[in-house]
């Protein structure tokens, strides 16, 4: 089973490759993941990238975790 977000206003999902947890963990720590993101030269791991960039353009949306088989 993968899990990913999903925008509920714009029915637009990601699926990075981390698990469901690491998912829950960016969600509820964006702004920590932010504020690294700003200040590391080496770039944050693909999957912290790619959920930190859709949960950016969805801001103010309903973005939701999800799991697919």
């Amino acid at each position: 089973m993968q899990h990913g977000y999903k925008c509920e206003d714009c029915e637009v999902a990601i699926f990075p490759t981390t698990t469901r947890t690491e998912l829950a963990w960016l969600k509820d720590r964006i702004h920590v993941v932010r504020e690294v993101a700003k200040h590391t030269s080496n770039g944050l791991d693909l999957w912290m990238s790619e959920g930190l960039d859709f949960i950016n353009d969805h801001a103010g949306h309903s973005v939701i975790i999800v799991a697919r088989k």
